[in-house]
């Protein structure tokens, strides 16, 4: 198992600072942020030579480009102008895979409110449709597309994500494991969340945190993120919140899993809860390579 840095970790940073305090650090690898606007990241606007000179300066520092991480969620949507708008950030994705050397693209699993199962069937039907369409694409040029466990999508749990995988049954698309994002919808610990995924995860996200508020029903907006007003839980650097990051390797690690566990750190979105990368980042990377180190030795 290698380390990557998320550019969501990095919002004070550009894209060239943020790999090279990624590889100063001892990060093996960056993940990164595909959304117009945001300045440690790719877009729709970004050329080709762009990303090229990208590509020259990530191999002069010596780090890989391991994951882009676009944000739509419409894969799902049954208007089809809305699920084809979403595909086409996929579609460029993979071109710009396919330049910097990445192999995964991070996939919300449609759109879906906690809660909410209106639908839900013909969303899933539209869901296999874009991922059966996008994979096609993507397995061209050996890039794998994880739809993650994530809050309002279809993929919001582990059983969930087991169901859509299933259903999508494509070579291409697999799952991104994330406890922590699991956990904060009350979803299925990790003793059970991990093992039911065993042979569909491609891809680990990261981080750590604690309840502020336990039991607290659960209620967001929106799919990237959840609004300060929102939050029952206090974002953590990993090993300092409840995450069991030490079964977490070690079950992976016994599974033969050797990718990547992709530091996804949240200073984007909660700031105020942790350290800049250079701290934080740096703490929870060195936590994780030792857990690392622990397993692969035993």
């Amino acid at each position: 198992m290698k380390i990557a840095g998320h550019t969501m970790g990095t919002p004070e940073y550009s894209l060239e600072e943020a790999a090279r305090l990624f590889k100063k650090i001892g990060i093996d690898a960056i993940e990164i942020v595909f959304q117009e606007g945001y300045g440690c990241g790719l877009s729709m606007s970004t050329t080709d030579k762009e990303v090229l000179q990208y590509k020259k300066l990530f191999d002069e520092i010596g780090i890989q480009t391991v994951c882009i991480t676009p944000y739509p969620s419409d894969y799902n949507s049954l208007n089809e102008q809305e699920r084809t708008a979403a595909n086409r950030e996929v579609y460029r994705c993979i071109e710009l895979c396919n330049i910097l050397g990445a192999k995964y693209i991070r996939i919300y699993g449609g759109k879906q409110l906690t809660g909410d199962f209106t639908d839900y069937d013909a969303k899933l039907n539209m869901l296999c449709k874009s991922m059966r369409e996008l994979g096609d694409q993507a397995g061209k040029y050996g890039i794998t597309l994880v739809l993650e466990n994530h809050f309002n999508t279809m993929t919001f749990d582990a059983a969930s994500t087991c169901k859509v995988i299933q259903a999508i049954d494509h070579p291409s698309v697999k799952a991104l494991y994330d406890q922590t994002n699991i956990t904060f919808l009350y979803g299925e610990p990790a003793e059970i969340a991990l093992p039911m995924q065993k042979g569909i995860i491609a891809y680990v996200h990261a981080k750590d945190m604690v309840f502020t508020s336990p039991g607290a029903k659960f209620e967001a907006a929106d799919v990237t993120h959840v609004s300060k007003e929102e939050r029952h839980v206090r974002s953590k650097i990993p090993g300092e919140g409840i995450i069991p990051w030490d079964y977490i390797v070690r079950t992976l690690t016994e599974y033969g899993y050797d990718g990547y566990l992709s530091l996804e750190y949240e200073r984007r979105w909660h700031p105020d809860d942790l350290p800049d990368a250079a701290i934080g980042m740096k703490q929870g990377s060195e936590y994780l390579k030792k857990l690392i180190q622990k397993y692969q030795k035993n």
